[in-house]
């Protein structure tokens, strides 16, 4: 099941809030591959599509289409902050994971 950790959403609320956009969600989506596998992209949505699987946390809803859903089902997207770099980061299966320091392949 695709886990959204309390960090990750309350960072992304926080960002939503700044810009404006509170109550709109994050849209989790396929950007395509490469020499590390799958890659993944973040955006802000408002609203899901039709064919979205929307999982929530904490007030923070994320919108993923069917097809990157299958892929990224056993994820989890958290929130990185260390010395070389902060961002999202979506962990599990293929992917890297916080503790790895936040490093790229």
């Amino acid at each position: 099941m695709f886990t959204i950790t309390d960090k990750a959403a309350e960072k992304a609320k926080d960002i939503l809030t700044a810009e404006g956009k509170s109550g709109w969600g994050l849209r989790v989506y396929s950007a395509g591959g490469g020499c590390c596998g799958p890659s993944y992209g973040l955006d802000i949505d408002e609203n899901p599509s039709a064919d979205d699987e929307v999982v929530e946390k904490n007030g923070l809803k994320v919108f993923i289409d069917k097809s990157t859903f299958s892929s990224v089902s056993q994820m989890t997207l958290d929130y990185c902050e260390d010395e070389d770099r902060e961002g999202f980061v979506l962990s599990g299966g293929q992917a890297p994971s916080c503790s790895s320091g936040c490093s790229s392949c």
